[in-house]
């Protein structure tokens, strides 16, 4: 297990430059205001205390910031930390990132109203701790937004269902590898997903595809896999 964290963090850093210019693309974007909305429909109401978990480059964070929330960003990629702190600087946010472990997190029972993540259960090596260790850190009446795509059948070296083009070869080659050897792959999700956060007693309300919410800027690249989107209430 902590070879193959090993390897996932190192991909991530790999990726950690080119992956933040196309986040910061998409924030300024129409893509950024229909994310704005989605939290706005679907975080409880106040100023939050938020947990986004696998922030990469700090775009779901620098949504939330911008909102008014009190966000934590953690990634186990120190390079991707990196990015998220200048894009947080360059577009005057406050926020606070960590590198951590999303299947082992350093908080307290109960701290957060609210945990976002996009595009990361898939390239976690053990999702039931995850889901486990999110459910702990939650406050009663807290939601987990969960934002993914079930990738375990579909081949990124297609340009049909990746970003062909704007990532090398090679970490075509290395991202196949490494969502081949996560079990999760071998789930069918989100009703995987589902069934279990409900048996950790969840409360989850699920839409299957938000890609023509979220997918429309001309300037970006998408892959073809619906993107799910789980509303979990503890």
């Amino acid at each position: 297990m902590e070879r193959l964290n090993r390897r996932i963090e190192n991909y991530w850093d790999e990726r950690s430059e080119n992956f933040s210019k196309t986040r910061r693309l998409e924030l300024e974007g129409i893509d950024a205001a229909a994310w704005r909305n989605i939290f706005k429909k679907n975080l409880p109401e106040g100023k939050l205390k938020i947990l986004d978990v696998g922030t990469g480059a700090g775009f779901f964070a620098a949504i939330l910031s911008s909102l008014g929330h009190k966000v934590i960003g953690v990634d186990m990629s120190a390079k991707m930390l990196s990015e998220a702190e200048k894009n947080f600087r360059d577009l005057k946010l406050s926020g606070t990132f960590q590198k951590m472990n999303a299947q082992i997190l350093g908080f307290a029972d109960e701290t957060f109203d609210a945990i976002v993540t996009r595009n990361l259960t898939w390239t976690l090596p053990n999702v039931k701790a995850a889901y486990r260790e999110w459910f702990r850190v939650l406050k009663i009446g807290g939601v987990l937004m969960n934002f993914d795509s079930d990738y375990g059948d579909a081949n990124f070296f297609d340009e049909t269902t990746c970003t062909k083009g704007e990532v090398p070869d090679a970490m075509l080659i290395e991202c196949d590898a490494i969502r081949n050897a996560m079990e999760i792959s071998t789930r069918r999700r989100p009703s995987w997903d589902v069934g279990f956060l409900e048996g950790i007693n969840f409360s989850v309300r699920l839409d299957e595809d938000i890609s023509p919410v979220v997918k429309n800027d001309p300037r970006g690249v998408y892959d073809s896999v619906p993107l799910f989107a789980i509303y979990a209430v503890k």
